[in-house]
């Protein structure tokens, strides 16, 4: 059975988007399902979620046709296909490349292990690499932070997922809309969530991943949530998430 393939998108930074890519990966290899973590974002955010820095070979090295797509396993049922600064250089490096849009699609269509899900950490950009992830994928997943300029930009976002359906991937769709930061005794984080519901209703996951310090402080020790604090706000999130996931997406 080939992956599901899903790009994390939303060209706003700082909206969880990384958070998310490894709690979400994390709990569903916890529930035994084969992931493919992949980090398209030249800061390498993701990477060093986990403590890898300056991976050789990375990303970089494969969308150059240097190499396979590296796989680090990281825990049971969790691999990595790192990044590195490197990464930056590649959208102009590859911009004359025939079939540019198709790199990654072509790279994950032989990746060594077989996959339930293979998730992709898009950069904060509207770039190659993005347009690549979105490519490749069947669906996009996107964080939305409960704040008003956040959910200001969703329109661009929208706009580019259209433009891709249209001219390179028929198969894309939106899987989901993930509230992020969420603070329930603001009245801000309500109206974005009452704003977003009335505009993407069934789009929006029911579960909303409450602003926790857990969440910020687990990259520092290269974990997860739910091994960084697995009793902490954010696990139970990202639990919650996980299942309802689950229920949306299993086949």
């Amino acid at each position: 059975m080939k992956p599901q393939i899903f790009a994390i998108s939303n060209h706003k930074g700082g909206v969880a988007k990384t958070s998310t890519t490894v709690n979400l990966g994390a709990g569903l290899a916890l529930m035994k399902r084969r992931v493919l973590l992949v980090d398209l974002d030249p800061q390498g955010n993701l990477s060093h979620s986990f403590g890898i820095k300056e991976a050789e070979p990375s990303m970089y090295n494969a969308l150059k046709g240097q190499c396979p797509i590296p796989e680090v396993p990281i825990i049971d049922n969790l691999w990595l296909a790192p990044s590195n600064m490197n990464l930056s250089g590649a959208e102009l490096e590859l911009s004359m490349e025939p079939g540019r849009e198709n790199l990654l699609k072509r790279l994950l269509l032989k990746t060594q292990n077989d996959y339930d899900y293979i998730f992709c950490d898009c950069p904060p950009s509207l770039g190659l690499l993005t347009v690549n992830a979105l490519n490749a994928a069947e669906k996009v997943l996107i964080p939305l932070q409960a704040h008003y300029l956040a959910s200001q930009g969703l329109a661009k976002l929208m706009e580019i997922i259209d433009k891709v359906k249209e001219r390179l991937n028929p198969e894309l769709s939106i899987g989901g809309i993930i509230i992020t930061m969420y603070k329930k005794n603001t009245v801000l984080s309500r109206d974005v969530v009452e704003f977003t519901n009335s505009r993407f209703a069934d789009l929006v996951f029911d579960t909303k991943i409450r602003d926790n310090i857990s969440i910020a402080e687990a990259p520092a020790s290269g974990q997860d949530i739910f091994r960084y604090s697995k009793n902490s706000l954010g696990a139970i999130d990202y639990s919650h998430l996980c299942l309802e996931f689950f229920n949306r997406f299993e086949k």
